[in-house]
């Protein structure tokens, strides 16, 4: 069973043009050339396309025995006998950020690399009510709070 992000679109948007502005100013003393605008925009356009591949690929798929989540070339997987809990978070900055947004589900669970990551399905009650089947044992919040 697959579950796809929200994507915060301002968030994106603006990450792509400091990108831009940054990367123009950082690198305007070296515009001298043909050849060295041609890299740098190739660069620029690199950058874009990987934020953007990244921030509209990020999935969350249920698999036999782990929670997968991906997000453009990036790979997580989340045994179920690790899950310890489940809960609504507002927290901007909060364990391993893969969503985009400042509200989204935060699962805690035993790792020596992180202790909790934050999501954001789109359909978070059916998440959860997936999550609860696979984890039974994990602590997870009343679906009221989730909306």
């Amino acid at each position: 069973m697959v579950f796809h992000a929200k994507t915060n679109t301002v968030l994106v948007l603006t990450i792509f043009l400091l990108v831009f502005v940054f990367g123009t100013i950082a690198w305007l003393p070296f515009f001298t050339s043909f050849s060295t605008i041609i890299i740098m925009s190739a660069v620029f356009i690199i950058s874009a396309v990987f934020i953007g591949w990244y921030a509209t690929s990020i999935q969350f798929v249920f698999c036999e025995n782990h929670l997968l989540v991906k997000g453009g070339p990036f790979k997580s997987k989340i045994p179920y006998l690790s899950i310890t809990s489940v809960s609504p978070t507002t927290e901007k900055f909060t364990g391993y950020l893969i969503s985009s947004s400042d509200k989204g589900l935060e699962i805690f669970y035993k790792s020596a690399a992180h202790v909790s990551i934050k999501i954001l399905p789109k359909d978070k009650i059916k998440f959860i009510l997936e999550l609860k089947k696979r984890c039974p044992n994990a602590q997870i919040m009343q679906n009221e709070r989730f909306e």
